[in-house]
């Protein structure tokens, strides 16, 4: 059973409460790497009447200070500039950044923070706030990316693509990290590509344009009332997609497989979610974890062979079968060093030789 209803919409329409009129006036942005110089570009432009709300992810560390964040890009805005609050009513004119370690999302016209489960590791995460967005608002949303690395953001910007927003994605170029923009790039069209210092001019102007009716996918609904009213069960994720052989990398619980478009992910009923490449980079982290641990395991083994066949009761044929095991466990270190040292760490280096090891 999924948690909403088709012909009750999740949503009281936050362009009515906010100016009555059919604007794009909820912009949402992501980034993470280098992203505060690419903030501070986008807002510069932007005049103090702007007839819109604009909520912020970027990816920071849990020691990281929002209030800073928020006092540094007020310096260079005439926006007001505030850490989201949950319950709080979203207003225009107003930027919004996600306290560290909080997903924000909406409530209809108002903001939602949870520390729900990550996405693709990251708490707050860009997917959750830019599905949230579409769920939400349909049509109305603008969503944009900026440098950054990794994969977060690809799947949100394809929910408001299908839910009739407009995209928007800093040129590669012009990023200093470019992960995050090319990534979108390589899986959808975009409307608009182009360096981050036009952003803020285009954004005066699209903040304008009147919105068009359009339905919002269930599956975009769905997921995004499972991220709000968490946590969920096999009963919400299983319509979502199909179960995967694959163990969640997060909880090790099962991952169900969805697809769309040219984009996979895969989702576990915690609330765990991972494009693709961002489960296979967990894999590599747990099997270089795991290659170091079998190190470990290896050199204690030989030791206490080393101790047991240096023993005076011991000698002789007994002796000899020990400095056999001592010599067979030394091959196998050796091998295990040449699995984590061969091309500084490669993880494709390090799954062959792991397959070839049998």
């Amino acid at each position: 059973m999924i948690w909403y209803l088709t012909n009750q919409p999740l949503t009281l329409p936050v362009k009515e409460v906010m100016s009555g009129k059919t604007d794009h006036n909820i912009v949402v942005i992501g980034t993470s790497a280098g992203g505060l110089e690419a903030l501070r570009q986008l807002l510069k432009p932007l005049k103090k009447d702007l007839p819109a709300a604009l909520f912020i992810v970027q990816h920071l560390a849990l020691t990281s200070s929002t209030e800073i964040h928020v006092e540094i890009l007020q310096k260079h805005t005439a926006l007001l500039c505030k850490a989201g609050e949950d319950g709080e009513t979203i207003q225009p004119g107003t930027v919004y950044l996600a306290p560290a370690d909080q997903h924000m999302m909406f409530r209809g016209n108002r903001l939602q923070l949870t520390r729900g489960s990550r996405e693709n590791g990251f708490r707050p995460a860009i997917d959750t706030l830019f599905r949230s967005a579409a769920a939400h608002h349909d049509s109305r949303v603008i969503g944009i990316l900026l440098t950054g690395m990794l994969y977060d953001g690809t799947v949100g910007m394809e929910a408001i693509r299908r839910s009739g927003g407009i995209t928007v994605v800093q040129d590669p170029n012009d990023a200093p990290y470019p992960n995050m923009p090319a990534n979108v790039l390589l899986h959808m069209e975009v409307d608009h590509n182009l360096p981050v210092a036009e952003i803020g001019i285009l954004l005066e102007e699209l903040v304008h344009r009147k919105t068009h009716p359009h339905t919002i996918p269930d599956d975009i609904k769905a997921e995004a009332a499972i991220a709000e009213r968490m946590p969920a069960g096999t009963q919400q994720v299983e319509p979502l997609g199909y179960r995967s052989p694959i163990t969640c990398p997060d909880c090790g619980g099962i991952l169900w497989e969805m697809k769309e478009g040219s984009i996979t992910r895969l989702r576990c009923h915690t609330g765990h979610t991972h494009v693709a490449e961002s489960v296979l980079l967990h894999k590599d982290k747990q099997l270089e974890e795991t290659l170091w641990i079998a190190l470990r395991i290896l050199e204690e083994r030989r030791n206490m062979l080393v101790l047991i066949a240096g023993e005076s009761r011991n000698a002789g044929a007994v002796k000899e079968m020990y400095q056999s095991k001592i010599e067979e466990t030394e091959s196998h270190i050796e091998r295990i060093r040449r699995l984590i040292f061969s091309d500084a760490g490669s993880p494709e280096v390090l799954r062959q030789e792991s397959k070839r090891a049998g």
